[in-house]
């Protein structure tokens, strides 16, 4: 077994990268961001395991929404959402049971 590595990860969202290349952005504040890079900024968090909470891009998810993106809470697996673009973030972050750290 390998050794294990050490996260600050509370919880982890899980955003389709293919929905988001397929919408090109969408988000931010002149809508050119992706979701997973928005949402980062939003709610004040970096990136990689040292991070508060994980927001990960994730090949496909199986779901692929026409003009949004898939989107969920690992804490919760069985609430998924399709965001559509320029859907606040707060509004976003609300739906997913995120906090500010």
């Amino acid at each position: 077994m390998n050794k294990p590595v050490r996260a600050n990860w509370s919880n982890a969202v899980l955003v389709c990268a293919k929905c988001s290349k397929k919408i090109d952005g969408g988000f931010g504040k002149k809508g050119r961001q992706s979701l997973a890079k928005a949402l980062r900024r939003h709610l004040g968090i970096g990136k990689g395991r040292k991070s508060p909470l994980g927001i990960v891009e994730v090949k496909c998810l199986g779901i692929c929404p026409r003009r949004a993106v898939t989107v969920l809470n690992a804490a919760k697996p069985d609430q998924w959402l399709l965001v559509e673009p320029g859907t606040a973030l707060d509004e976003v972050a609300a739906a997913l049971e995120l906090d500010a750290p």
